[in-house]
């Protein structure tokens, strides 16, 4: 027996309901109501045979199944929209000159840069690795197309749209010594980063005495030194390594805030390298907050 076809508006219904948290809010974000909403997830698990939702008064969660099944949704609806936009957009290619001040965001290009290849695969992407602040420089110049940039590194300046925000936080090697020590030991990026400057500030305040026992240009040379145990870092949650584990202020050490990264797009950047800045802005875009417990 064939199975059902499922219209994409349903999923899009399903994807907009799981990633606000209620049936409610999904509606505002697709302009629908409410009861209309509810109508197409009824027809929706009617469709799949499934229940997508476990209800709890007036409160809804995804079901096990349904907590899968968002994954296909998505995968469904990405390759859609990715149909289409390599369908209905002329053949774009050439140069995008993309500007990373670490391989903090480096990291990030490994999610984004396979869906771009899909919709530009002529396009040739010349990565350049800068300061923030240089890189800001040379987004506004027309030097570079587009990159990110540490918010926080910026002074105020608006950079762009923020793709990334959360916490920064000390690492260190688990059951480490370093983070016991007087002078604290610490392994820092060099010259004017914001993770150097925001550690360096929260140490003097809290009077702890300090030494820079590593300055490396990126950080993957901060994770060397902490894996060996020869200091602590100040590193993003997300940048948390095999060895490492997070030193708390528990521990004596001071909280250092919320790192933001921004995109900034050149004002002539061209279509391709626009299209790489939609695919980074949907590709970092919130998971979802509705989640199966």
């Amino acid at each position: 027996m064939q199975s059902p076809l499922v219209d994409t508006e349903l999923l899009r219904t399903f994807v907009a309901v799981c990633e606000t948290g209620s049936f409610r809010a999904g509606a505002q974000r697709i302009h629908r109501t409410p009861s209309a909403v509810s109508m197409q997830m009824a027809k929706l698990e009617e469709l799949t045979e499934t229940e997508l939702f476990a209800k709890e008064g007036r409160s809804i969660r995804l079901s096990e199944m349904g907590s899968e099944f968002l994954g296909y949704a998505r995968r469904i609806l990405t390759l859609h929209e990715e149909a289409l936009a390599r369908i209905n957009r002329p053949k774009l290619g050439g140069l995008v000159r993309c500007g990373v001040p670490d391989d903090y965001e480096l990291r990030m290009l490994t999610r984004i840069l396979p869906r771009f290849a899909r919709i530009c695969p002529d396009a040739e992407i010349e990565l350049v690795l800068e300061t923030s602040q240089t890189l800001h420089q040379k987004v506004g110049s027309g030097e570079i197309d587009l990159a990110f940039v540490e918010a926080s590194a910026l002074g105020g300046v608006t950079g762009g749209d923020t793709i990334s925000a959360e916490p920064l936080i000390w690492l260190g090697a688990i059951n480490g010594s370093a983070k016991a020590k007087r002078p604290l030991p610490l392994a820092l990026p060099g010259g004017s980063c914001y993770w150097r400057h925001t550690a360096l500030d929260a140490l003097e305040r809290a009077g702890i005495p300090y030494r820079v026992a590593f300055t490396y240009h990126y950080s993957h040379g901060q994770v060397a030194a902490m894996q060996a145990d020869l200091a602590v870092s100040p590193l993003p949650l997300s940048y948390s390594a095999p060895g490492l584990e997070r030193v708390h202020s528990g521990d004596g050490m001071p909280e250092l805030g919320i790192v933001s990264v921004q995109l900034a797009v050149s004002p002539q950047a061209d279509e391709t390298a626009r299209a790489l800045a939609d695919t980074i802005r949907e590709t970092m875009s919130q998971p979802t907050a509705l989640a199966a417990e």
